[in-house]
């Protein structure tokens, strides 16, 4: 009797820590998802900033590149940063299931 309330007790705990993983996957899905829109929307803005500006004084444009390029830098960041808390979750998510 005493072993089956371990047992029991073992089984909430994971189940609590199961739910929790399950959570944060989803939590860090979201996140993806609102960072792939704001990554889309930089494109189309980059775009749009292209286009305006085809024609005019090189030099100008150096600025507005090297801004981009590092909002870009940061983006990748941050994206590498969600894959790889991903991919945690998911390997503890695995152990969790074996």
């Amino acid at each position: 009797m005493n072993q089956t309330a371990v047992m029991h007790t073992d089984l909430d705990q994971l189940a609590e820590r199961v739910e929790k993983a399950a959570e944060l996957v989803q939590q860090l899905r979201e996140e993806k998802a609102r960072l792939a829109r704001e990554r889309d929307e930089l494109a189309s803005r980059l775009e749009e900033t292209v286009k305006r500006l085809q024609g005019q004084d090189p030099s100008a444009l150096v600025g507005e590149i090297q801004t981009l390029r590092r909002e870009q830098r940061e983006w990748q960041g941050e994206r590498r940063e969600v894959a790889s808390r991903i991919e945690a979750l998911m390997r503890k998510l695995e152990k969790l299931e074996t």
